[in-house]
C-alpha cells in the first residue's frame, strides 16, 4: 500500500492526512482560512469533497474515520478518545523519543522544552527538542503545541503561533508550564 493523502474537513478548514501502510504518517494544517463557525455545516465525507475519488481501502477508511474523530475532539477542546496507528518512521531515533514524550503530556497540561529534554534523559538538549517538535509529522494529535519555552514563552510552532495559541486556548492551558 502506497502513501495516501486524504482530506479531513473540520470546523477549522480541511486538514490533509497522509497514511502509509502502517498508519497515520502525517497531518497538515489547512492551507485556506478556517470556515467561520456560524457558516459551518458538519464536515463532509471524502466522497463529497471529490465525488470521482475511488473508495479508500478498508484499513485506510477506518484510520481516516478515527483520525477525523480524534481531530474533531481535539479542535473542540476535548481529549481524543482514540488515535489511529501512528507511523513515525520518518523521524530519527532522537525525534521519535521526543515525540513519545510529547504524546505523554497529559491533556490540559504543558511542559517546557527543557522539561522534555530532561524527561528523555538529555537535559542539555532543549534546542534539539525544539527542532524535533518542529519536525513532528502529526501535530495536534502528537501535542507539540503543549511545549513552551522557559518562563511560559510560546516558542515556535510548525503551523504558526496563531495555531499554537488557538490549540492552547481550546485546552484552557495555562500560559506557564506545569511542574512535572
Amino acid at each position: 500500500m502506497n502513501s495516501h493523502l486524504v482530506p479531513i474537513a473540520t470546523t477549522e478548514g480541511t486538514f490533509t492526512a497522509r497514511f502509509s501502510a502502517t498508519g497515520l504518517a502525517g497531518l497538515e494544517f489547512p492551507k485556506a482560512a478556517p470556515i467561520p463557525r456560524r457558516a459551518h455545516r458538519s464536515p463532509q465525507p471524502d466522497a463529497n469533497l471529490n465525488p470521482h475519488r475511488a473508495p479508500l481501502p478498508a484499513p485506510l477508511a477506518r484510520w481516516r474515520a478515527v483520525t477525523a474523530r480524534a481531530l474533531a475532539e481535539a479542535l473542540a477542546g476535548k481529549a481524543p478518545q482514540e488515535l489511529p496507528p501512528l507511523d513515525l518512521s520518518v523521524g530519527t531515533a532522537f525525534e521519535r523519543r521526543v515525540w513519545a514524550a510529547l504524546a505523554g503530556i497529559p491533556w490540559g497540561r504543558t511542559r517546557t522544552y527543557g522539561q522534555i529534554a530532561a524527561a528523555i534523559g538529555r537535559p542539555r538538549a532543549a534546542r534539539a527538542v525544539g527542532r524535533a517538535c518542529g519536525a513532528n509529522p502529526i501535530p495536534v494529535l502528537i501535542p507539540c503545541h503543549r511545549v513552551l519555552g522557559a518562563g511560559g514563552r510560546l516558542g515556535g510552532f510548525s503551523a504558526g503561533l496563531e495555531w499554537k495559541r488557538r490549540l492552547l486556548a481550546r485546552e484552557k492551558l495555562p500560559a506557564a508550564p506545569a511542574k512535572m
